[in-house]
């Protein structure tokens, strides 16, 4: 058992978290969650000594083995990528070159026999000789094959050295797991494999993520960073976040009405407090006003923008027909049509296919054949993945960089969309051009809400965002009402938005009215 005691830390005035005091037990998976900046991979090293906090101590069982999914991917380029996996069951690697030491001394004594048996026995209780074949097998399951085991880590590429670094941390069942986005990288069919292994994996495990299907599928218990604290709460993602908003409605609700309670109480006392035949009724009041508390109701950390797409003009009948679509390198006779109704998940083994797809359908880009048909009453709006032509030469600040894309050209109705998107006061004066990568998508999702299209091609929005956001762009097409095309490397939005899935890739076409998760379980 991992146990938190008192933990607390913070860095000048900024306090990340306070008088923690948590137990994290056997055959179970806590997801860590909160607003970015709240100390959620700070939290992973505090529990792994990486960080010492200012107060309390973190208790590991005697015994006990923990292992972390390193995040330096140069740290092993000395290595081979089979040892490499190894490491991560500190002591056998060190059980294992020291009897090898021993066996390579040619004056190799008596007591060298001896030590070499105790370490022998050590080597076969940690199941050390089935060492290399396990390290093997984590390695083929990631997609590392054989011809790359005895390779230098130096000469993989960066999502090779992702897989790697993450065979290592699963490596030698440790007692604790912590494991730090453990699926950036991974191609849906490697996260599958995750989930399903770390579903039965049967010893503590502690994950900081932004992809909600996966914490939905792999946790046990969430661990919310927030108000300078961290709460456990038993259940998914997604029950934390429905149980946490039927709360925070309950609790501003019971705090409404106690607020308006006593502004009757104040009154009254106001009224009759000097009135001789009223003055027994007035004390009363006043113990009542004493006794009644109004729960300091904090603002969470989370701040979860507003998005809600909706147009004016219903779609005709005729929407979008492709016929015989065809661009060298990236597609050939490619055909669909859009029916009302549809939100349609579009899949390719590369994005530049997808991101090609969409900018012929939207006119940024012409195709070597085929024909492109929209409909008369059709208005579409476009997310691409590269969204810099919006802002790189843009020295524009945000109220007018969105009142380019405005009928209604008033700053406060502006700033009220910008404030919207989490930008309020003086960031709504911020210049375009040095905005962050989150709030550039943030910015494009207002210029989108604003266009009121009833046709929304969106080309990876998550990328960027918090899981706040996400969240937030999930419920708010999901509501949506009109036809769209959407791709995203996020299975949530993918699987809760899309009732058709069409993949594009030069071998193969799929299309059907099927889930995302129903497409997986059919091609993968």
């Amino acid at each position: 058992m991992l146990q938190v005691t008192g933990v607390s830390l913070q860095y000048g005035s900024k306090k990340l978290f306070e008088d923690v005091n948590l137990k994290f037990t056997k055959g179970n998976c806590y997801g860590i969650i909160g607003a970015n900046g709240a100390g959620k991979s700070t939290f992973l090293k505090v529990l792994s000594g990486e960080i010492e906090p200012q107060k309390g101590f973190v208790t590991l069982d005697k015994n006990e083995r923990m292992s972390v999914l390193q995040q330096n991917q140069n740290m092993y380029d000395n290595e081979t990528v089979l040892r490499t996996v190894m490491m991560g069951y500190k002591r056998l690697v060190e059980v294992m070159d020291e009897k090898d030491a021993l066996y390579a001394n040619p004056d190799f004594s008596e007591e060298d026999g001896i030590k070499a048996a105790e370490l022998e026995s050590e080597f076969a209780e940690m199941n050390g000789y089935d060492a290399e074949y396990q390290a093997g097998q984590l390695l083929n399951a990631l997609e590392i094959g054989e011809d790359l085991h005895y390779t230098l880590m130096s000469d993989l590429d960066a999502k090779q050295k992702v897989r790697v670094l993450l065979a290592q941390a699963l490596f030698g069942d440790p007692d604790v797991l912590l494991l730090d986005e453990p699926t950036n990288n991974l191609d849906i069919k490697t996260v599958r494999w995750l989930e399903n292994y770390l579903m039965d994996f049967e010893n503590t495990i502690i994950i900081v993520s932004h992809n909600r299907h996966f914490l939905n599928k792999v946790c046990t218990n969430i661990c919310d960073v927030d108000f300078g604290k961290i709460n456990m709460y038993v259940g998914n993602y997604d029950f934390w976040y429905q149980t946490s908003q039927l709360l925070a409605r309950q609790q501003k609700e019971q705090n409404k009405k106690a607020e308006q309670r006593a502004k009757e109480l104040q009154e009254f006392i106001a009224r009759f407090a000097a009135n001789a035949s009223k003055s027994r009724q007035a004390t009363s009041r006043k113990k009542e006003l004493e006794k009644l508390t109004i729960n300091d109701f904090k603002p969470s950390l989370r701040k979860y923008p507003f998005i809600d797409f909706k147009f004016e003009r219903e779609i005709g009948n005729d929407i979008l027909m492709v016929e015989d679509l065809t661009k060298e390198g990236y597609f050939k006779n490619v055909s669909f049509t859009v029916q009302h109704g549809e939100k349609i998940g579009i899949i390719a083994d590369k994005s530049t296919t997808v991101t090609m797809l969409y900018d012929i359908l939207t006119g940024k880009e012409q195709p070597d054949a085929g024909t492109v048909k929209w409909g008369k009453t059709v208005s579409v709006s476009y997310f691409p993945q590269n969204n810099n032509e919006y802002f790189l030469e843009c020295d524009l600040n945000l109220v007018e960089w969105l009142s380019q894309f405005s009928s209604d050209h008033y700053e406060e109705y502006l700033r009220g969309w910008l404030g919207r998107m989490l930008f309020s006061g003086e960031e709504a004066l911020k210049k375009a051009k040095v905005l962050s990568g989150g709030e550039k998508v943030r910015c494009m999702l207002a210029k989108m809400m604003l266009e009121g299209s009833n046709f929304l091609v969106f080309d990876e929005p998550t990328n960027h965002l918090d899981l706040e956001s996400i969240t937030a762009l999930n419920n708010g097409l999901s509501h949506y009402r009109g036809c769209m095309l959407l791709t995203s490397h996020d299975q949530e939005l993918m699987n809760t938005v899309a009732n058709r899935i069409i993949e594009i890739n030069e071998a193969k076409t799929y299309d059907r009215q099927v889930t995302y998760d129903e497409y997986i379980d059919e091609t993968h």
